[in-house]
């Protein structure tokens, strides 16, 4: 089977974010870069059914600048087989990138299963799974939290609103956007990390995939951080002084009654 799965470099969650001068986008210096956690899942996916096919490759692809090529050698230390970079800019958008994606995905000889992770955790849009399986020609489940696999054929286990589970049967070639719970990724080794640094990782530009900045439909033009918490205030007394306080907070200062 061949496999591939589509990964993204994000910010660690514990990174403190910084905009950049003009408002545009984040300051990324000093930024710690991680694979997005959910593309975890997808990795761990990929690599266990090609443990249970013999014959099997992982491939890895992302999209972006220089430095997400450090995703890839994360996946590629795990246990997937090749990596391919596609050169973009740092401001793409979630169109941009699912047209270079599928332009990757296109130049390969044949495409049976293809992992995202349902979201990243950066901007959290969930848009690319879906476009780039419309670029592609192929279908699309979201949100998968089980999958059955049965020759070309797969059923997936996905979440819906209310905490409620749907089964969708779909046949290969297909892209699966998988969730927490779908399994539990495994860690790479010191020597398989150490093998990672040395494998090639090819490179594609924009126009090896037919893409090109026109295909961005979203420019920032005033992002901003919220505004800092305002500190907690502590009400002295007995319950009822607090009570009586309380209220007259909420009435005057708050002005929510």
């Amino acid at each position: 089977m061949n496999l591939y799965v589509c990964i993204k470099q994000v910010p660690d969650t514990e990174t403190k974010i910084k905009v950049n001068g003009d408002g545009s986008g984040i300051d990324a210096a000093g930024i710690k870069w991680i694979m997005s956690p959910y593309d975890e899942f997808a990795v761990e996916e990929a690599l266990r059914v090609k443990e249970k096919n013999a014959g099997s490759t992982v491939t890895v692809i992302t999209a972006g600048p220089d430095r997400t090529v450090e995703a890839l050698r994360t996946a590629l230390a795990m246990g997937a087989d090749n990596a391919i970079h596609v050169e973009l800019p740092e401001t793409a958008d979630s169109a941009f990138a699912a047209k270079a994606l599928a332009g990757a995905l296109k130049k390969e000889a044949k495409v049976d299963i293809v992992y995202f992770g349902k979201e990243a955790i950066d901007d959290g849009a969930a848009q690319v799974p879906q476009l780039v399986a419309t670029y592609i020609g192929v279908p699309s489940v979201g949100t998968v939290v089980g999958i059955e696999y049965n020759g070309t054929t797969l059923k997936c286990k996905r979440e819906i609103e209310g905490g409620a589970f749907e089964m969708v049967e779909v046949s290969q070639p297909v892209v699966v956007s998988g969730s927490k719970g779908l399994n539990e990724p495994r860690y790479a080794t010191l020597p398989n990390i150490m093998k990672a640094k040395k494998k090639e990782v090819k490179k594609m530009s924009l126009a090896d995939v037919g893409a090109s900045p026109s295909d961005q439909k979203i420019k920032m033009k005033g992002l901003q951080l919220p505004p800092p918490k305002q500190a907690g205030k502590k009400i002295e007394g007995d319950a009822a002084a607090q009570a009586k306080a309380l209220v007259t907070a909420l009435h005057n200062e708050a002005k929510v009654i």
